[in-house]
């Protein structure tokens, strides 16, 4: 391999069911993928294990935490573990189904309502562009990304209120809507009712059950 010194070892199983995980990146492997050299394309391929998506090392796309990331030797070990091929830099040679790739920003979208989501970040962490993210979305889902988080948070601020007494406000912050006012607008925009009004109907409803 010339210059590039690629550890010889194998990725070993760490998932406890014979699939092989990846192994930690090198400082070599590390600066080749931060510097997107396509030199070492077909050395290696990294994995991203929030996403679950793996790239080549030339990806354009915004680079991950190097804790996020480890290697494979190849795409189909990485395909082995349950990885799926970025839709960006195409790993595998072949496109990612349009189908696949929302998953994967949907999956994304649910372990991580509570934080700031754009349609930029999402973008960036799932491997495409705002814009195609944006149409192919919609596409797939029927709503925008925009639309699908915003009724995500509401239905999870939904649970809490019914379920809790925490105040209004901190019900909003745990769905990621620090913004008391645009969370109550918001949630009375798509239920017709203000969060305090919503939980006060529950309970008289419970009452007279």
């Amino acid at each position: 391999m010339g210059k590039h010194r690629i550890p010889d070892t194998e990725p070993i199983s760490a998932y406890g069911s014979g699939e092989p995980a990846p192994e930690p990146v090198t400082e070599e492997q590390w600066q080749a993928v931060i510097q997107n050299d396509a030199s070492y394309d077909g050395h290696f391929f990294y994995a991203v294990k929030t996403t679950r998506i793996f790239c080549r090392p030339s990806c354009k796309s915004k680079p991950p935490k190097r804790e996020n990331i480890g290697y494979f030797r190849n795409a189909e070990q990485a395909l082995n573990a349950k990885f799926r091929p970025c839709k960006r830099c195409k790993p595998t040679g072949q496109r990612l189904p349009d189908e696949e790739w929302i998953e994967i920003v949907t999956e994304h979208i649910h372990r991580n309502y509570m934080e700031s989501l754009t349609l930029e970040s999402l973008a960036n962490v799932c491997h495409g562009t705002p814009y195609h993210l944006h149409r192919t979305f919609k596409k797939v889902k029927g709503v925008t990304p925009v639309a699908y988080i915003q009724q995500l948070r509401v239905d999870k601020a939904k649970e809490e209120l019914i379920t809790t007494n925490i105040p209004i406000a901190k019900v909003g912050e745990h769905v990621g809507m620090a913004n008391t006012p645009y969370f109550i607008t918001l949630f009375k925009k798509i239920t017709a009712y203000t969060p305090a009004d919503y939980r006060q109907r529950f309970k008289q409803n419970q009452e007279e059950a």
